[in-house]
């Protein structure tokens, strides 16, 4: 009889903590996966930004919430393309001092050919296109180039790097454009769906000869919220390098990254 209710107890207890072991996994793949910018699922992320000490007296502050939808088509080879478009709505205030502007800024569109390697690298390809909204915080100037991305997960761990090159291709811009865009990242993907990450999104404006620098750092917790998982994060940054009039000091994120496909 003690043998029998022990076998019961552990059919019972299998029952029930099996699912739940099993939605923790599913969890904790999927907070590594979002953590791949060219993993094959549907997302919709939204980033909040808040940055200090701009323009020409250091008094202006400018409030960024990202729009990105990420894309991804499976191809029959057993590559993907992956698209992700960011758009940007932009609050700002004093950078030209004694005034505020509003509205839509640039629209960024890329687009990578991806393939995973035997060794579980992972790279992409393609072109990327900058798209003027026309407001008063738009370069008002059509843009574009290439990018790439390279990466590698090794156990909880994702680091790699993307980057882009924009040339204006209007024959009289009117913000001339030749930018280099470099963003090592490193992040790091717990069991229980947390990911701590640390990344640069370094700018070199070839133009003018100057860079523009933050370091950001931030955390992640994947959630479920109405029956779907949405990865909420915040961070801090801090700008290591930047131009005459550009932000300087801290900075501070929020977002919440919507999933839909896997």
């Amino acid at each position: 009889m003690m043998l029998t209710f022990g076998l019961r107890a552990t059919i019972v207890a299998t029952c029930l903590l099996g699912p739940t072991l099993a939605a923790a996994q599913d969890a904790a793949d999927l907070a590594q996966d979002l953590a791949n910018p060219l993993a094959a699922i549907i997302s919709v992320p939204f980033q909040l930004n808040y940055d200090q000490n701009l323009g020409l007296t250091g008094n202006g502050s400018r409030t960024t919430l990202n729009f990105q939808p990420v894309i991804p088509f499976a191809l029959d080879d057993g590559a993907n393309i992956i698209t992700r478009t960011i758009i940007p709505y932009v609050w700002q205030e004093d950078v030209i001092p004694g005034t505020s502007q509003n509205g839509f800024g640039d629209i960024l569109f890329s687009a990578w050919y991806s393939r995973t390697t035997d060794t579980e690298l992972t790279w992409g390809v393609g072109p990327v296109v900058r798209i003027p909204t026309g407001s008063n915080v738009s370069t008002d100037t059509w843009a574009a180039g290439v990018t790439g991305i390279v990466l590698q997960q090794t156990g909880p761990w994702t680091y790699g790097a993307l980057t882009n090159h924009l040339w204006d291709i209007e024959k009289n811009p009117t913000t001339p454009t030749n930018t280099t865009f470099v963003q090592p990242f490193l992040s790091y993907s717990t069991e229980d769906a947390w990911t701590f990450s640390l990344q640069t999104e370094a700018t070199y404006d070839w133009e003018n000869d100057a860079w523009t620098i933050p370091v950001n750092a931030g955390v992640s917790k994947l959630v479920m919220l109405g029956g779907r998982p949405v990865s909420l994060s915040g961070g801090v940054g801090y700008w290591a390098e930047s131009p005459a009039g550009g932000p300087e000091g801290w900075r501070f994120r929020l977002g919440a990254q919507f999933v839909f496909q896997r």
